[in-house]
């Protein structure tokens, strides 16, 4: 049992520690601030490979497992969640899909020119009747001879104020519920694309999100990554799923990693009673339980990681993200880090006392950021239930 990093992860760690010390923390008030990231700090993410730590050399890519990933996420997650939020959609969600099942001219036309940074895409699945329950999306779509008509309605689309395509969640087989969605590819401009004003938030201000209207908005059949009708869409996103709640477990991390950093600075130069309050057990405790429940949370997380790279090997990507012991684990290493993430948030406040609702104070940021982990990757109550029929699966297999 070897809980080391590998060199390459090592390296990963140490590039993303360093970029993200360099020119993200320093920026992650201003950008809470003005809620707004800077282009070019995007841009920087795309030239130190971000955006293609997922993908292999032919497309710009670094081949990185998911260990790596993780690692990679969690040190960005740690300066900016809304840095990390932004990026890690780039460099996954929005393009992942066109990579496993696009033709070789659209990851030409899409995934190239996301992973160097010069286009960006989204991700849309949720819709205003909600995001939990897949089997009842109500985006539509209708194939005529070589054309897809879409209609329906997504929102709290990341990144969808600055997109150039929208990977759209459609449900093209009603009775088959889940296993009837699939995905298609719509271009920014398309005719009958409407892209409303970005949504305001109380966190993860940096982060653009909006709704999207497909008003019989037409395109082109081949934009179906994986067909339309043939069940391949809802295995697809059962895989994907996975992966993203080990990428939000990673976001979780970083967060934790910055509440406990405020709380250990605030706690060491903040003196009550003649003395630093860090030496009154009523705070060291909450510092000591922060720190002992991050190292589990880590163990937790990266073995989710290191399992899903392994049955990627052995089975291929899509199989091996939907294996039934990489799906269980991610649910359950989500869960644990996210919410460590908001009790270590809620801690680091009430160690600052009333200046945490100062939101000039990191501290604040932090918390307002928070809420965003519960329901990226599935809420809480949601991967419960994934958990609990994982379980009575293996006993049946037992």
């Amino acid at each position: 049992m070897d809980f080391e990093l590998n060199e390459t992860q090592k390296s990963v760690q140490k590039i993303m520690r360093e970029f993200t010390e360099r020119e993200v923390a320093p920026l992650a008030e201003e950008i809470d601030r003005k809620q707004e990231i800077p282009p070019e700090l995007m841009k920087k993410l795309a030239d130190i490979g971000y955006f293609g730590m997922r993908y292999p050399e032919e497309y710009g890519g670094t081949n990185l497992d998911t260990v790596a990933e993780c690692v990679a996420i969690e040190e960005l997650a740690k300066g900016s969640l809304s840095v990390a939020f932004a990026g890690t959609m780039q460099a996954f969600q929005c393009t992942d899909f066109i990579y496993l099942f696009g033709s070789e001219e659209q990851k030409q036309e899409w995934l190239v020119p996301a992973v160097k940074g010069e286009k960006y895409g989204a991700f849309c699945l949720t819709e205003p009747g909600g995001g939990s329950d897949l089997s009842i999306l109500k985006t539509t779509v209708k194939v005529e001879e070589d054309s897809c008509i879409i209609n329906g309605t997504k929102t709290f689309v990341t990144n969808g104020p600055v997109a150039d395509w929208y990977i759209t969640a459609v449900m093209a087989v009603k009775e088959k519920g889940f296993w009837g969605i699939d995905f298609i590819v719509v271009p920014k401009g398309t005719p009958g694309l409407l892209i409303g004003k970005n949504i305001p938030k109380s966190g993860l201000r940096g982060v653009k999100n909006c709704e999207l209207m497909y008003d019989d908005c037409k395109v082109p059949l081949k934009n179906a990554l994986a067909g339309v009708g043939e069940g391949k869409g809802g295995a697809y996103l059962q895989g994907i799923l996975a992966e993203i709640r080990l990428i939000t477990g990673a976001l979780g991390l970083g967060l934790t990693r910055a509440a406990l950093d405020v709380a250990m600075d605030y706690a060491g130069e903040r003196v009550a009673f003649g003395q630093p309050i860090s030496r009154w057990q009523g705070i060291a405790f909450k510092i000591a339980t922060i720190a002992t429940e991050l190292e589990a949370a880590k163990t937790f997380l990266y073995y989710g990681a290191w399992l899903m790279d392994k049955k990627i090997k052995e089975v291929g990507t899509v199989k091996g993200r939907m294996d039934p012991q990489v799906v269980k684990i991610s649910s359950m290493a989500k869960n644990f880090a996210c919410e460590l993430a908001q009790r270590a948030v809620d801690e680091a406040m009430r160690i600052h006392g009333g200046y945490s609702m100062s939101e000039e104070m990191p501290v604040n940021r932090l918390w307002r950021d928070a809420g965003g982990l519960l329901w990226g990757g599935g809420t809480t109550e949601i991967n419960n239930l994934v958990i609990v029929r994982e379980l009575y699966r293996e006993r049946k297999r037992k």
